[in-house]
C-alpha cells in the first residue's frame, strides 16, 4: 500500500479550492446589481437622475418581477436603457435585481399625515398660487401656463425630498447629459432650455418639446408651441442642466416650504 503524506493532499485541495473560487465569482445581491447597473441613471436610491425616478408608487412599464426582469433583459429601444445580457447577469440574479427595484416603491417617502391635513394643503396651494406665482409657468389640472412642466400629477412621479430640492435648487432636478431628445421620456425628465435665433433675426427662448435631425419644436415663454426647421436657424443653443426657474430657498420660510412641498406631493392627477 502506497503511503501519501497528508500535507500533500491538503496542499492539492487548497490549490483546487483557490482555483475554483477564482473561476466562480461570488453571488451579488439585487442591491449590489442595482448600484452597478442602474444607479448611474436612476440615482443611488432610485430617486432619479439621467433616467426616471423609481421611488414612485407604480412604475410606468412593469410592476411585477417577471415583466420587469424581461424589460431589464431586453432594454427599451429608442432610449438609453440598455439590455442586460445573460452573460453579464444570469436569470436568477436578474430576478433579484427586479425584486429590488420593485421594492423601491415601498421605500418612497410618504406625505406626513400632518401635511395631508386640509389646512396644510390649503396653505400650500395658496402659496403656490400667490407668493410663488407658480401658475405663471406651470399648469395644474389644466389651469395656468405651460412654459414649464405640467405639475398635475407630480406627486405620483416624485417624492417629497425630490420636490423640496426642486423648489430650492431647481437646476439640481434637471439632467444635463441627454445627447438628444428621447421621445419615450416626458417632461420634466426630458426638459431642456433652448435659445433659437432664426435667419431672419427672430429670437425665441423656450423648452424643447420634440427634436429630430431636421427640426425642433419648443414651447416659448408665452406658452406657444413653435416649430423650426434647422435650416431656418442661424443659432441653436442648448442649455444643458439649466433652468429659468428661480430658487425659492430664501423666498419661503421653513414652514412655508413644508406647506408648499406637502401640496405638491398631494398632486396625483385630475380630480
Amino acid at each position: 500500500m502506497r503511503y501519501t503524506h497528508p500535507m500533500r493532499w491538503y496542499g492539492f485541495g487548497l490549490v483546487a479550492v483557490l482555483a475554483l473560487s477564482a473561476q466562480t465569482p461570488p453571488a451579488r445581491s439585487g442591491g449590489e446589481l442595482f448600484q452597478s447597473h442602474c444607479a448611474g441613471c436612476h440615482g443611488l436610491a432610485g430617486e432619479g437622475s439621467r433616467g426616471p425616478a423609481l421611488k414612485v408608487p407604480a412604475l410606468q412599464r412593469a410592476n411585477d418581477i417577471e415583466s420587469l426582469a424581461a424589460l431589464l433583459r431586453s432594454g427599451i429601444p429608442g432610449t438609453e436603457m440598455p439590455a442586460l445580457a445573460a452573460s453579464e447577469v444570469a436569470d436568477q440574479p436578474l430576478r433579484a435585481l427586479a425584486a429590488y427595484v420593485l421594492g423601491l416603491r415601498t421605500m418612497r417617502s410618504q406625505v406626513d399625515p400632518a401635511q395631508a391635513a386640509t389646512s396644510r394643503l390649503g396653505r400650500g396651494e395658496e402659496l403656490f398660487r400667490t407668493k410663488g406665482k407658480c401658475l405663471d409657468c406651470h399648469r395644474v389640472n389644466g389651469e395656468g401656463h405651460a412654459s414649464g412642466p405640467d405639475l398635475t400629477d407630480i406627486g405620483r412621479q416624485r417624492d417629497s425630498q425630490w420636490l423640496r430640492r426642486a423648489v430650492t435648487e431647481p437646476e439640481s432636478a434637471i439632467y444635463d447629459s441627454f445627447a438628444g431628445y428621447r421621445w419615450t421620456i416626458l417632461i420634466p425628465d426630458n426638459y431642456l432650455l433652448v435659445d433659437i435665433v432664426t435667419r431672419t433675426g427672430e429670437r425665441v427662448t423656450g423648452s424643447r418639446l420634440n427634436e429630430d435631425a431636421f427640426s425642433i419644436q419648443v414651447r416659448d415663454q408665452e406658452g406657444r408651441i413653435r416649430s423650426f426647421l434647422k435650416t431656418e436657424t442661424a443659432e441653436l443653443r442648448k442649455h444643458w442642466g439649466k433652468s429659468p426657474m428661480p430658487s425659492y430657498k430664501d423666498a419661503f420660510s421653513a414652514g412655508e416650504l413644508d406647506d408648499l412641498v406637502g401640496y405638491l406631493a398631494g398632486l396625483r392627477g385630475l380630480r
